[in-house]
């Protein structure tokens, strides 16, 4: 009997795993379906390590809108709805930023 607990420690690499897979499958063993999970494991510790590595590197899309804008028309008097129509974006988002602005 094996008993593994952490399918990343089966092998070294993907290769090796599947190469014990296919001998565990000829003896009629069935892990396959942990194969996607080992992998998928091994892509967020290489995502976080990468995410680590890049030092004051801002991840995500960048920002469309016109912060400016949005604070103009709020200046003026204008409501969150109102804001959200003319600028064509949902009134969470107004008042997130309504909010990083300390407004």
């Amino acid at each position: 009997m094996i008993l593994v607990k952490k399918l990343d420690r089966l092998g070294r690499d993907t290769a090796d795993m599947i190469a014990l897979i296919k001998e565990f499958d000829s003896i009629g063993v069935a892990i396959l379906s942990a194969v996607a999970q080992a992998e998928r494991q091994r892509i967020l510790e290489r995502t976080n390590e990468g995410r680590i590595e890049a030092k004051g590197v801002k991840f995500g899309r960048k920002r469309t809108i016109d912060a400016e804008k949005l604070r103009t028309l709020r200046k003026n008097g204008l409501g969150a709805t109102d804001i959200a129509k003319q600028m064509g974006i949902g009134r969470s988002t107004v008042y997130k930023l309504l909010n990083e602005a300390g407004e």
